[in-house]
């Protein structure tokens, strides 16, 4: 069979500039906002007659930070601790024959300025620059099946991490422009992004990330993340 080639139809601006803190499935940061620009000759405003009737889409995109490191046939889930393997298909690892992933994200407007067309999207779980072959409406009572199972993700996973900010992050979260900033880097670190095997230390960790324009760095010990500074990149 002939290879099937795929051509992005637009490309995602998220607050995600890395791998690194990317929610492990979208809506589980509400405050995730994220731009898809439609790329020519796709931004035909008639293609897209009828999407604003639809609260939620589907986005079947690439995964254009790992693709080149091809795929394996197990992985290590982070649901699972990181140490029993699985295989890839059981999972949504990045690791696939076909780096294609799929993502249900919150339609909350649809823009059009000239010739450009854009999606406002919330809660994403995309890094920056994700292209995006296509997208589909959600629909309730097809897409969500009542009575499935989850396999070894049953449940959403269990968020008891505190965060709190020192004086200096305050501060700067109060004179962002980034409406909610402070929530939003919150419910970022509340899902405690490092690695599982990270998780047993016994002292203070201290790690950065980017968000947005800012490089944020905090430090973990147990159950408490307690962001140090944030501080917009040169």
């Amino acid at each position: 069979m002939e290879p099937v080639c795929l051509d992005p139809i637009g490309l995602v601006r998220s607050p995600y500039k890395e791998k690194f803190a990317v929610p492990r499935q979208p809506g589980l940061v509400t405050r995730a906002r994220a731009r898809l620009e439609i790329l020519p000759p796709y931004n035909e405003p008639s293609a897209f007659r009828g999407l604003a009737e639809f609260s939620h889409l589907w986005l079947v995109f690439v995964f254009h930070h790992t693709r080149e490191q091809g795929w394996n046939p197990t992985v290590r889930p982070p649901r699972l601790g990181g140490n029993e393997r699985v295989g890839v298909f059981a999972t949504r690892s990045t690791f696939r024959p076909n780096p294609l992933g799929l993502s249900v994200v919150q339609l909350l407007d649809m823009c059009r300025d000239g010739s450009k067309v854009w999606l406002e999207l919330g809660g994403v779980d995309l890094v920056d620059g994700t292209p995006v072959v296509d997208i589909k409406p959600y629909l309730p009572w097809a897409d969500a099946v009542p009575g499935a199972h989850g396999g070894f993700a049953p449940a959403p996973p269990d968020i008891s991490m505190e965060v709190i900010f020192s004086p200096a992050a305050e501060l700067a979260c109060e004179r962002s422009s980034i409406p909610e900033l402070k929530e939003f880097i919150t419910e970022v670190l509340v899902q405690d992004p490092r690695p599982a095997y990270k998780r047993v230390a016994q002292s203070w960790q201290q790690y950065g990330v980017r968000l947005y324009h800012y490089n944020v760095r905090y430090e973990v010990f147990g159950q408490l993340t307690r962001v140090l500074s944030i501080t917009e990149e040169e």
